[in-house]
């Protein structure tokens, strides 16, 4: 069933309740039997994720993010990175997915292991659990899984999923056609194996999590549940997911917490109360007061700022998320760039414009290669004026000059234009 407002009760007690009223449930296979399941004791749950590159990225972030909401409630989480479908790929309405290489994708799968491990705790009555696809799927040989899996699936229901019927015209690959029973099969596989009773997963998977559910009823198991998340949308209509600078991926590596923490700072007025139901762990009281301030006052992005500083620390841990912030405010002049770690800085920097030089000009001349003016004589002005910075302190002579002295950690300079336009400079060698 479609979750929809005249399904939502009034109380505010429940975990299910909290969940509908976050707007956390759209698909489900029964509102009140998962009710049953949510609220009336422990229940063991699973999600997947698929190893289709070397990190997770924030549009899985509201799977990973219900899965600790579940455990904190009680429930014993499944944690399922597929070793297996990774290798298929679940098909996509463009085109044909390339296929990786088994040694590539098991070094996925570790890593994105590791990824979640943070999430979740792994003690205690309710301890979580990572499994892996490939121990059950890859046990199986082709006689099998057709007998004991294929048998049971009718070729006219999985020709009528939404994504199937978007490539017939196109073609499809019997690869790819066949993820959903391999997917349909995990669910079978965890319930038998771990007594599984729940499975969520992103809106579009309904298909893929309905057949799972109606796979375990034909082998006679159950009975077994499940639900999904709404697709995470911008209002602008961008990419959820997506900054200027590509996408936004939990690996700090590939995504500096300084990224990940703007990425939420700048989060439109019209998304982030949405975001914050969505992601926050705070109460319901509290998410109230924030989209009430960011109402009133938009300009001071309290409710941004909340959720920014919140899930910077829940993916990177409180160390990162504090230089994160830190580094928001001193970039601007509110805060010592000196105690920024060179790491934060240059990622702060980078995002902002970071040139590199092998010797310094003069400060007009640094204005210039930075790009914040487009000529000497506009970086001459703004001196002039009162409106250039170095490493926040104005500079007022147009002829200044740096020294090795003044770089930062050695080689960085801070240069800022007015009050919100800056940039970054890197001395080579």
């Amino acid at each position: 069933m479609t979750v929809t407002d005249s399904n939502l009760p009034q109380g505010r007690d429940s975990l299910t309740e909290d969940l509908l009223w976050r707007g956390l449930i759209q698909d489900s296979t029964g509102l009140d039997e998962l009710r049953e399941l949510l609220d009336g004791g422990s229940t063991t749950f699973y999600v997947g994720f698929d190893p289709t590159a070397p990190s997770l990225h924030i549009g899985n972030l509201m799977q990973v993010v219900m899965a600790r909401r579940l455990q904190q409630a009680g429930h014993r989480p499944l944690l399922l990175v597929g070793g297996a479908t990774g290798q298929i790929g679940d098909p996509k309405e463009s085109a044909e997915r390339t296929l990786n290489p088994p040694e590539v994708i098991a070094g996925w799968v570790e890593r994105i292991r590791e990824q979640l491990s943070p999430f979740v705790t792994y003690s205690g009555e309710n301890a979580a659990q990572l499994v892996n696809n490939l121990d059950w799927t890859g046990e199986m040989s082709v006689v099998e899984f057709l007998r004991d899996v294929g048998k049971h699936f009718p070729v006219n229901k999985m020709l009528a999923r939404e994504v199937v019927k978007a490539r017939l015209e196109t073609g499809i690959s019997y690869t790819e056609f066949s993820y959903q029973l391999l997917q349909a099969n995990d669910y079978f596989e965890l319930h038998r194996r771990h007594g599984c009773r729940l499975q969520y997963g992103g809106s579009d998977q309904w298909g893929n999590i309905t057949a799972g559910v109606d796979y375990i009823r034909r082998r006679g198991a159950g009975p077994v549940e499940a639900f999904t998340t709404p697709l995470v949308t911008k209002s602008d209509g961008t990419k959820f997911g997506k900054s200027e600078t590509g996408t936004v991926w939990l690996d700090p590596q590939m995504t500096s917490p300084y990224a990940f923490y703007q990425f939420w700072v700048n989060a439109d007025d019209r998304d982030v109360s949405r975001y914050l139901r969505y992601f926050s762990f705070r109460s319901r009281e509290e998410l109230e007061e924030l989209e009430k301030a960011t109402a009133e006052r938009p300009q001071a992005r309290l409710a941004q700022r909340a959720l920014a500083e919140e899930l910077t620390t829940l993916v990177h841990g409180e160390r990162e998320a504090a230089q994160a912030v830190a580094a928001s405010q001193a970039l601007f002049g509110r805060g010592s760039l000196d105690e920024l770690a060179p790491e934060t800085l240059r990622a702060a920097l980078t995002e902002a414009g970071l040139v590199h030089l092998d010797e310094l000009p003069d400060v007009a001349g640094l204005l210039k290669e930075s790009g914040l003016v487009p000529s000497m004589k506009e970086a001459r002005r703004v001196i002039a004026e009162g409106g250039a910075y170095v490493n926040n302190t104005r500079i007022s002579e147009v002829d200044a000059v740096v020294s090795a002295d003044d770089l930062l950690h050695g080689r960085y300079l801070v240069l800022r234009r007015g009050k919100r336009s800056f940039a970054g400079v890197e001395l080579r060698g």
